[in-house]
């Protein structure tokens, strides 16, 4: 499968860049959606919420790629650990990554390189268990 050697979760990060260096004007805290509730109040979703959305979606298609066992996945946990490394540089360094939003997605790239690493272990870890006992 195609999918398989790409991280995901390159997607969203490109997305905020591209709105983030194309739209100077761009706030990601500007409403999209308010909802009034049974309680009264009113609940809001942000831009930066629903970049979050998004890309905790990408972070569950991310996880679910983990569970297969190939070669392309020692691939697939390099590209994600590059990605989370640029993704910290970007964070650090560029003046229109410092937001909440971008915040957020450094913290699920991270949590994509924990996840994936884990998760190949646990299933290596079942397979030997496995073949030491056929």
């Amino acid at each position: 499968m195609f999918l398989m050697g790409f991280p995901l979760l390159l997607v969203p990060v490109a997305i905020y860049n591209i709105v983030a260096f194309l739209l100077p004007g761009f706030a990601w805290s500007d409403i999209v959606l308010r909802v009034p509730m049974i309680s009264q109040a009113t609940w809001t979703m942000t831009f930066g919420d629903l970049m979050t959305v998004f890309a905790l979606g990408f972070l569950f298609l991310e996880i679910a790629k983990a569970t297969r066992m190939s070669r392309r996945s020692v691939v697939d946990h390099i590209l994600s650990l590059v990605l989370f490394i640029a993704v910290l540089v970007e964070f650090l360094l560029v003046a229109q990554a410092a937001t909440s939003t971008f915040f957020l997605l450094l913290v699920i790239t991270f949590l994509d390189v924990i996840a994936g690493f884990v998760v190949s272990l646990r299933t290596a870890q079942r397979d030997v268990t496995m073949e030491s006992l056929g």
